[in-house]
């Protein structure tokens, strides 16, 4: 059974607050097993909270997309378009549609839109202990081009993958 899987941006107060929801159960579920609780909160507050979501849209030139699967909220995405690449900020999917072809409907949907914008390619930073979503850019065409290590405040860094996604033009 192939359930509807569409995108919305994210644009209302209400669109925010399910979207922090989501990040709140899934960062708590997916990243206890690769960072300490307490960084999961701080960056919680700091990058995914109702405010620093707000902001994002409202001022840093994000636009996220609640990920809607037969209507219901299943994840989120985050993007910011840059002079000739996408840039995949957040791509969070909740547990239970994990594994159903959702992630890879997503990047697909993504590559449609740098197609749109004439975008080059997609690049995201992802956990370099994050062996499950690494695996799935892997399968989707994502490369690993550097290793990163960014302090983010409060004495935590983030110690990821650069990744990136060629896409074709829409030319091609």
């Amino acid at each position: 059974m192939c359930m509807e899987l569409s995108f919305r941006l994210v644009t209302t107060p209400e669109d925010i607050e399910t979207t922090a929801r989501l990040a709140d159960e899934i960062w708590k579920e997916h990243y206890i097993s690769i960072i300490t609780a307490e960084q999961i909160n701080y960056m919680l507050d700091k990058f995914q909270s109702v405010p620093a979501i707000s902001d994002q849209i409202g001022n840093q030139g994000y636009e996220y997309y609640l990920m809607l699967v037969d209507g219901d909220p299943a994840g989120y995405l985050a993007i910011k378009p840059e002079a000739s690449k996408l840039f995949l900020s957040k791509f969070y999917l909740l547990k239970a549609y994990r594994g159903r072809g959702f992630g890879s409907r997503a990047i697909g949907f993504l590559a449609d839109l740098c197609k749109e914008r004439k975008l080059s390619a997609i690049w995201l930073t992802v956990n370099r202990h994050n062996a499950s979503s690494i695996a799935v850019y892997e399968r989707n065409g994502f490369r690993i081009v550097r290793t990163q290590v960014a302090d983010i405040g409060g004495g935590y860094v983030m110690d990821d993958y650069v990744m990136e996604k060629e896409v074709l033009s829409a030319e091609a």
